[in-house]
């Protein structure tokens, strides 16, 4: 029995795949594997037909990569000293802001993904919270599902998921209860065989409890939520990649408070928005106060005040890499001119 029994991708040829991927990095004796979880400096790696995962280092210039060391979901080619030679090329990658005031730094949360999940809590989710992952996953191509956890706190639960789901924009949203097991079976059929999914949403959103009902096994750390702001505590450390019994693959997060843009996304989750302004007489419409505003009158105040808080923060990331950009590029143009100097000289 092999660590990923129904395969590890949704192609039959990934095997080709990913050898072709490790040929092209014209090295040889390299073997491709996937990170399962990654603890202090080293990480947890599978390959495709191992019986056991074994822990790696991974070579210097990776940790100095602008993409940054392997994440959980990577693919990545193993050189014959067990060391991680490269990071094979990704694919549905979701990517949100470093944590802390001022950064601008990318951090990638989760590779090779084909559905995120976003948890919220019932009885009362956070939709602004919500906007926000489901804007990191679109940035990354992932499709969105919205999962609505500890429904029996809800007599509403089904209604409520429908028509939150409506006002952000997903298409698929399920409400969820652990205890009594409602739409733990439909959450199953969004994680077939091969494919991948990421778990993202909040302390206390009963994220570890739920994949414990996936697994059958109570495999993660679960527990209280504190009654005073009912707010969880992090059971979950680190980002794993979970083998489900049915062949899927669910990469559980930690909590996250903190949900900052990074790779836009702000269009795909506010289409709506978008698709009205189309209408508005100045192209350059806030919806604001301006005259002539196809959004304003149509768009509840709350959510387009959420849309124009994200459009500002991308701005502000946007502008933020593009000077970074310049600064590398200067820094270039200086050690060239530099070197050249030392050419004339003689020195070199």
């Amino acid at each position: 029995m092999t660590l990923f029994p129904a395969g590890i991708g949704r192609r039959d040829d990934l095997g080709t795949d990913l050898r072709a991927a490790c040929d092209a990095l014209d090295e040889e004796a390299l073997i491709p594997a996937r990170v399962l979880s990654q603890h202090s400096g080293v990480w947890l790696v599978a390959e495709p037909d191992a019986l056991e995962p074994r822990l790696v280092h991974a070579r210097a210039k990776l940790r100095e990569e602008a993409d940054g060391p392997p994440v959980t979901g990577d693919w990545v080619a193993l050189d014959d000293g067990d060391a991680i030679a490269a990071v094979l090329p990704r694919h549905g990658v979701v990517v949100r802001r470093a944590v802390g005031e001022g950064r601008a730094e990318r951090q990638v949360l989760a590779a090779n993904v084909e559905l995120a999940l976003v948890a919220e809590p019932l009885p009362e989710p956070n939709e602004r919270r919500a906007e926000r992952l489901v804007a990191i996953a679109g940035a990354g191509d992932v499709p969105v599902a919205l999962l609505l956890t500890k429904s029996d706190l809800d007599p509403e639960a089904d209604a409520t998921a429908l028509r939150l789901a409506r006002e952000i924009g997903v298409p698929d949203a399920i409400a969820v209860s652990v205890r009594t097991g409602d739409g733990i079976g439909a959450v199953r059929s969004l994680l077939p065989p091969g494919a991948t999914a990421v778990l993202l949403g909040p302390s206390g959103a009963g994220k570890s409890t739920l994949v414990n009902a996936l697994l059958g096994e109570e495999r993660q750390a679960t527990g209280e939520v504190r009654e005073s702001d009912r707010r969880g505590r992090h059971t979950t450390v680190t980002r794993e990649l979970l083998s489900l019994p049915n062949g899927g693959l669910l990469i559980d997060t930690p909590g996250m408070r903190e949900v900052g843009m990074w790779d836009g996304g702000v269009d795909d989750t506010f289409e709506d928005v978008v698709e009205l302004a189309l209408a508005c007489r100045f192209s350059d419409c806030q919806h604001d106060t301006e005259p002539g505003c196809a959004v304003r009158e149509v768009v509840p105040p709350e959510r387009l005040e959420a849309w124009r808080k994200l459009a500002r923060e991308q701005a502000w990331v946007d502008d933020r890499r593009a000077a970074a950009r310049n600064r590398e590029r200067l820094g270039r143009s200086l050690r060239g001119v530099q070197r050249d100097a030392r050419w004339v000289k003689g020195d070199e």
